[in-house]
């Protein structure tokens, strides 16, 4: 194993004029490089936390944990949105035991009773009597959140108190993808949240939710058998080479977006995700071309049909990933080097219509719900990864240099990938931003 000296240099080799990329195995199994992930990375990132449309109104609130912490999402009693650190500043006992609630007017500690309000102000201590004078109630409130950002409804927090602005750590290029993806209307997330865990290293979900070069074989059962089977498609799947694009100047395909974002395809007017888009006309038809017609009234029609083709699969480092064509949004956070556990919320535009909110969830969930043809799969293939990494002496390193060179004869590129890895080392090598992080 090399030797990381306490900050992961020589975990990778990025051979760029040869055309050789490899990470070595112990990024994947060992307590020290989580230790530094989390103080590296986690703890200086703009980390997602939720959507507003999960708690629109004063008084509703959720819980969840974000990077390892116990937090409060809350529309308080004044309006504002908070994220608040759930624990009692007595004893340190979680004030909010529910997952989610409406019409809160206060937070109740249940191991002593101690009472704060939506804004988070402690307004009620059992005995408050027996404190001397030196007691000072109004210090004694719910911590915030170092710094939190809203987005246009999503919710960014960092536990750095230090931490870059919100849009210089997202760049031009991701908060342009981001903003195509919610262009698309007034975008809610669908009531229920899907949570689950996995025996596989995190990096590994970054991985394979930008990965197109394993659908065709983990996902045969959907694009071999079940696509064609509904008259949506067969033939090549994502194996198939592509013709190359048009000479015309625009950005196409997998793009670097800066501090370690990357997108599978950047959004043009051109492009149309042809699964999602022939399912709903099949299931939704009418009510999809009324749609467009309000994106393109709203937008232009060029910018219509660049909101409507999507971007891919994104991902904003280090894990929030966007699959918009299945209008995912999904988080995940290691608790240790091989269990990690996932978020996963359905984005979908309040403008639809009941049988056009049918014909995407049934898409989002046939796919990417619990018991959909992707996600199962998913688990079982990292989880087969986790495994393999038993062999890490005799089999130290995992080769990721599918399409170095500009080679994309073959199919899907490992580029999206390589963006990942190249900022992580730099997280954890220097903890800045690396320089460039394409081929």
């Amino acid at each position: 194993m090399p030797d990381f000296g306490g900050n992961a240099a020589g975990l990778i080799i990025d051979d760029r004029e040869s055309g050789i990329f490899r990470v070595h195995r112990s990024a994947f199994i060992d307590d020290d490089i989580l230790k530094l992930e989390r103080e590296r990375i986690f703890d200086k990132s703009w980390l997602f936390a939720g959507h507003i449309s999960e708690f629109p109104k004063p008084g509703d609130f959720i819980t969840r944990n974000v990077g390892g912490r116990p937090i409060i999402l809350v529309t308080s009693d004044d309006g504002e949105v908070r994220a608040l650190m759930n624990t009692c500043r007595h004893r340190g006992n979680l004030v909010c035991r529910e997952h989610k609630g409406s019409n809160a007017e206060v937070f109740r500690c249940f191991y002593h009773g101690w009472i704060y309000n939506t804004r988070g102000e402690l307004k009620g201590i059992p005995g408050e009597e027996a404190y001397s004078e030196a007691f000072d109630r109004e210090s004694l409130g719910l911590e915030p959140a170092p710094k939190m950002h809203n987005h246009r409804g999503c919710i960014f927090i960092s536990f750095d108190p230090d931490m870059e602005d919100f849009e210089s750590y997202m760049g031009p290029d991701a908060l342009m993808v981001i903003d195509n993806t919610l262009n698309l209307g007034d975008m809610e997330f669908v009531e229920g949240h899907f949570k689950y865990s996995m025996r596989a290293n995190w990096k590994l979900l970054v991985e394979n939710s930008m990965d197109g070069y394993h659908a065709a074989f983990t996902h045969e059962r959907f694009f071999a058998q079940w696509l064609p089977s509904m008259g949506l498609g067969g033939g090549g799947g994502p194996m198939t080479p592509q013709p190359a694009p048009p000479n015309d100047g625009k950005r196409r395909g997998a793009q670097p977006m800066g501090n370690g974002h990357v997108t599978t395809a950047w959004p043009t007017s051109d492009r149309r995700i042809n699964g999602q888009a022939s399912y709903l006309e099949k299931f939704a038809g009418a009510e999809l071309e009324q749609f467009r017609e309000g994106l393109v009234k709203k937008h232009g029609d060029e910018n219509a049909r660049m909101i409507e083709g999507r971007a891919g699969n994104y991902l904003i480092f280090p894990n929030l990933l966007i699959i918009d064509g299945w209008c995912v949004f999904r988080t995940f956070y290691p608790t240790t080097p091989d269990y990690m556990e996932i978020n996963g919320w359905a984005a979908m535009p309040k403008e639809d219509t009941p049988a056009l909110r049918k014909a995407r969830l049934d898409w989002y969930l046939g796919f990417q719900g619990p018991g959909g043809f992707a996600t199962p799969d998913d688990v079982e293939g990292l989880e087969g990864c986790q495994m393999g990494f038993a062999t890490n002496k005799e089999v130290e390193w995992s080769d990721i240099s599918r399409g170095m060179k500009g080679n994309t004869k073959g199919g899907p590129t490992e580029l999206q990938m390589r963006v990942f890895w190249r900022e992580w080392e730099a997280r954890l090598t220097t903890g800045q931003h690396a320089e460039y992080t394409g081929d």
